[in-house]
């Protein structure tokens, strides 16, 4: 059941800017994501990279990696910097109702797993982790990210 239409002001009642970060990890021909559980406010049951919002003076690289082993069980080390991605929205919150402008900045790193046994975060934004082929992965419905993510992987994507 969704929010109810409503006309949305030229000025919105609040801006927010989201910085996150991401962990791109490829083994082989696999690239690791990541699906978007029931308790998220978006994007339920796609798929996305390892990664999220960063904690209030957290590292860029510490949130990714603090990330991927929060929603994977892997532990990673980052190897470099690949790409600094950013989008605007606009909606109405879910939560509240209120006609929100929106910039998210996605910090993207490729990580190299050191440890750790995959598993699903419980209880978290995600429910369900797996090393998917290039082939597996767009067949299943993926956020913009992943798509990237899977560009920046193995080059360019159909789709």
């Amino acid at each position: 059941m969704g929010l109810p239409e409503q006309p949305i002001s030229p000025e919105p009642d609040r801006r927010v800017t989201r910085i996150s970060a991401y962990a791109l990890c490829v083994n082989d021909d696999r690239i690791l994501l990541c699906r978007i559980g029931a308790g998220a406010w978006s994007g339920v049951g796609m798929w996305t990279l390892p990664g999220g919002g960063l904690d209030v003076g957290e590292e860029p690289r510490d949130g990714a990696l603090r990330e991927l082993t929060e929603e994977t069980g892997l532990r990673g080390e980052i190897v470099e910097l690949v790409e600094i991605l950013s989008w605007t929205g606009r909606w109405r919150h879910p939560q509240d109702a209120a006609d929100e402008a929106y910039h998210g900045i996605q910090i993207v790193y490729r990580a190299r797993i050191v440890g750790g046994s995959l598993r699903d975060e419980v209880d978290g934004s995600t429910d369900l982790a797996s090393w998917l082929t290039r082939d597996e992965a767009t067949a299943l419905p993926l956020v913009q990210l992943a798509g990237e993510g899977l560009r920046l992987a193995f080059g360019e994507v159909a789709g």
